[in-house]
């Protein structure tokens, strides 16, 4: 009978698994002393620029001249972010591969600058983090 269980495991809940969409990280510029990595709930502050496969920019915090803030892992923001930000340090920065999934899937965004199902590239800078639960004073 257990044997049985496995078998039906490896057929239907194995593939599901394993075909789920997932962020390609890749570090751009470590941080050699990092007391505190990003963590979910944390109120986090990141310079950033996306843009489409085809290098056209979509978005850039740099052009607005102030970080974007958001806090990670509430749904702020896309999926592909709440997964990517996850253990960054203040100073690191990181490219994001963000699959449609993770990001704006079939609907598209931003009046059209982003179409339907597109791979997004977002470069990443983590400037600050504010653990959860601190509050400014």
């Amino acid at each position: 009978m257990n044997l049985a269980y496995f078998v039906l495991f490896c057929a239907f809940v194995a593939p599901a698994l394993a075909s789920e969409p997932k962020v390609t990280i890749g570090i751009k510029k470590r941080v050699e002393n990092c007391p505190r990595k990003a963590k979910s709930g944390d109120l986090v502050h990141v310079h950033y620029k996306g843009s489409l496969q085809n290098g056209e920019e979509f978005d850039s915090s740099h052009k607005r001249g102030t970080p974007f803030s958001f806090t990670l892992g509430a749904r702020q923001v896309i999926k592909g972010w709440d997964q990517g930000l996850l253990g960054m340090c203040e100073g690191e920065q990181r490219k994001l591969t963000i699959p449609p999934e993770l990001g704006y899937g079939a609907t598209g965004a931003g009046g059209g600058k982003i179409p339907p199902n597109s791979v997004l590239i977002f470069d990443v800078e983590m400037v600050k983090i504010d653990p959860k639960g601190s509050e400014e004073l």
